[in-house]
């Protein structure tokens, strides 16, 4: 079949040295021999699930066909686990030998019975809680990695960890990141030819992007691809393999960018290519997302919002293509990428396929990155086109927001057209199914900006674009605010079928051998549909909202379906807008089980309680609520919603009787009275004037929503 990466290609090539200089690095490890091999990750056999994307090419296709159309029906809860972190889960289960290993937030590993649910052991990193500060959305962690007899995590903190995959205990542990201020680990790492490929988060944070490869047997470093040149006094690449390739992107780049390290983070989005030798990633956005905020004048920043290529051996540059060039919309094309071989043009290609942020579907040339096409999966305003022979963007003049001074709303937003939720990609039908977003957002140039040593760093002034407290624009926005799972022809390059969902921030899809596709929602339904027609063929209650992606396996011929649920991310930290316009949505954080028969039950659950509005009288004055404005918008919003206007998994502030009390803000927000729960001191930016002015400015917010639910 076109779809169909070749099975003895991909296992020959996963034990040779097939890039330019590879046989050098090569000599530096070994790859296991027993225990996960590359040549069963390479083979995918149905049965197991050992790598985030069950095989090399992250299509996340399973041949099993247990349960199909005419028998999912029947599926049922086999068993379940309640986690102990109550915050967004957005793990991909792994399964090896009937163990089920599976992170939690926080970091946290579980290695389960794969068939009775029976814990085997666990393991606690004990990341602080104060890494909250740096972690952009929220305390999530996306899976581990099986290689040889070890189980490898990266920490929100910024460890990578090597686990005994028998019994949890720790074979070593390695500083993965630069430095523990400005950069957090969520992504799953990826294993292939004896390393352990991991990058990281931080491109709100002064962090500068960079993608490494680790000795599987100690943790050593191998080698190190900066995304974004350094200071030239150091050459543009100190601690990297590739000064040229630096030099070269120090040309797309304006004022001093490296002071504020240029973002371009990899935290997520990295796939082996056996067919190539090549180590596939996608880059963050540049930092900080307004150019003028540190004059970066109007190049394309490379390599950010990119994918890139670099030889697997030594990890020097090949090739890369810029989906975003000079993103200044948080475009990160960090979600996953996808390699199959597809008929173009009557031609076959090894190709790879991404639907990153910015709502374009972008099909490559795996081997060249020559750009073969692209089209918009979803609404999009930030372009006026795309070159059909380049790829390049023309970009919409009002989307220079900082050249305007005015405000852009743009659809995508930074949430993105498909976010980090993984799509699939099925061998019988062809088709890629895509989790969709359509939330727009307003860009604003702050006006005089400063860096600060905490915080968001992106120059933009977030007090300005916040929804107001108006019924008719808070309406329209929930109302434009939606969400689907797309069934995209990568071929056609044109949608097949599509269902519609009330809101965003869905969770990532599986498909497999069955005419199945699976998908868990925000609305708190776990869901399997044809995946030629997209018919809905069976349901069940989760509880909670889904954003993580299901997985299955088999054993002793039998078919279960493992995913994770857990309500959290960015979208319920920021946006203020919930997934199903009724109020928040709760998070249960539990691991689901099913199979073809499965009795078990979940345990009832009582309904949320209803916040009443009751705040204290407004007292402060016009200028505190500016300042308020604005300091809320910069230092708060991030976690505490757009407006004040909070999802579940933090305080609503506008319903906190802490707001009444000068003092108990001070406390909080200057002294660091509650910086163990993840809330820290942000002495270092504000002063107790200004911990007063956020205050005045939260209860000017909730006597104004007090007063709209009263004309409701």
């Amino acid at each position: 079949m076109r779809w169909f990466v070749g099975f003895a290609m991909a296992l020959a090539l996963a034990g040779c040295n097939s890039g330019s200089g590879g046989a050098e690095s090569a000599a530096k490890v070994t790859p296991p021999t027993e225990g996960v091999t590359d040549a069963m990750i390479a083979a995918a056999a149905g049965e197991e699930w050992l790598t985030y994307g069950r095989d090399y090419a992250e299509q996340r296709f399973s041949p099993l066909t247990q349960i199909d159309e005419s028998s999912v029906g029947k599926l049922g809860l086999s068993w379940f686990f309640d986690l102990d972190t109550a915050r967004g889960q957005e793990a991909t289960p792994l399964m090896h030998n009937g163990v089920l290993y599976v992170t939690s937030a926080w970091s946290k590993v579980y290695a389960f019975d794969a068939v009775t649910g029976q814990l085997k052991w666990s393991y606690d990193p004990q990341v602080p809680r104060e890494t909250l500060v740096r972690a952009c959305c929220d305390a999530v962690n996306r899976g581990v990695a099986l290689y040889g007899d070890k189980v490898y995590l990266g920490t929100l903190d910024g460890r990578l960890v090597a686990l005994n995959q028998s019994d949890g205990k720790v074979a070593w542990s390695k500083l993965a990141v630069p430095d523990q201020k400005n950069y957090t680990i969520t992504g799953a790492p990826r294993a292939a030819k004896g390393l352990i490929l991991l990058g990281s988060g931080g491109s709100e944070y002064k962090a500068r992007g960079y993608i490494a490869a680790y000795d599987w047997k100690t943790g050593n470093e191998v080698w190190r691809f900066n995304t974004v040149p350094g200071n030239p006094a150091d050459g543009f690449d100190k601690d990297g393999v590739n000064a040229k390739a630096m030099e070269t992107a120090a040309k797309t780049w304006g004022g001093e960018w490296w002071k504020l390290g240029g973002g371009g983070t990899v935290w997520d989005s990295i796939v082996y290519d056996p067919q190539t030798n090549l180590v596939l990633f996608g880059t963050g956005n540049a930092e900080p997302w307004n150019p003028k905020a540190i004059d970066r004048g109007t190049g394309d920043a490379l390599y950010t919002a990119s994918i890139v290529a670099v030889d697997a051996d030594t990890g020097q540059y090949r090739w890369h293509f810029q989906e975003t060039p000079e993103d200044r919309w948080d475009f990160d094309s960090n979600a996953q990428i996808i390699m199959a071989d597809l008929e173009i043009g009557g031609q076959q290609r090894h190709v790879a396929m991404h639907a990153p942020k910015n709502g374009y579907f972008y099909v490559l040339d795996a081997k060249t990155g020559q750009f073969l096409n692209a089209k918009p999966f979803a609404t999009q305003n930030w372009t006026t086109g795309i070159d059909p022979k380049t790829g390049k963007p023309a970009i919409n003049p009002e989307a220079r927001y900082e050249v305007t001074g005015k405000p852009f709303i743009s659809l995508p937003s930074a949430m993105g057209a498909h976010s980090w939720q993984p799509m699939s990609m099925s061998r019988q039908t062809g088709l890629v199914y895509i989790p969709t977003n359509q939330v727009a957002a307003a860009y604003l140039a702050a006006q005089g900006w400063k860096e600060s040593d905490i915080g968001f760093q992106v120059g933009l002034d977030s007090g300005k674009t916040a929804v107001p407290a108006d019924a008719k624009a808070r309406a329209a926005a929930k109302a434009a605010t939606t969400g689907a799972l797309l069934a995209w022809d990568p071929v056609k390059q044109a949608p097949a079928w599509k269902v519609d969902y009330p809101g965003p921030w869905n969770g990532g899809t599986l498909a497999t051998a069955g005419n199945l596709v699976f998908q868990g929602t925000a609305t708190g339904q776990f869901v399997a549909y044809n995946a030629k027609s997209g018919g809905k063929l069976w349901s069940f209650p989760t509880q909670t909202g889904v954003i993580a992606a299901p997985m299955t396996y088999s054993i002793n011929g039998e078919q279960y379906v493992a995913i994770l649920a857990g309500w959290g991310g960015v979208y319920d930290l920021a946006a203020g807008v919930v997934a199903d316009k009724s109020g928040p949505v709760r998070n249960i954080s539990r691991l689901l089980v099913f199979k073809l028969g499965g009795t078990a039950k979940l345990p009832a659950v009582k309904p949320m309680a209803k916040q009443v509005l009751d705040p204290p009288p407004f007292t402060g004055t016009p200028q505190q609520v500016a300042l308020g404005s604005d300091l809320f918008g910069r230092y708060c919003s991030v976690c505490h919603g757009d407006a004040a206007v909070a999802g579940a998994l933090v305080p609503d502030l506008r319903h906190s009787a802490a707001i009444g009390y000068p003092d108990t803000i001070k406390s909080v927000v200057i002294d660091g009275a509650l910086q163990h729960n993840g809330m820290v001191s942000f002495a270092s930016a504000l002063r107790p004037a200004d911990a007063e002015a956020i205050r005045q400015y939260l209860i000017k917010r909730a006597n104004e929503d007090k007063a709209l639910e009263g004309k409701r």
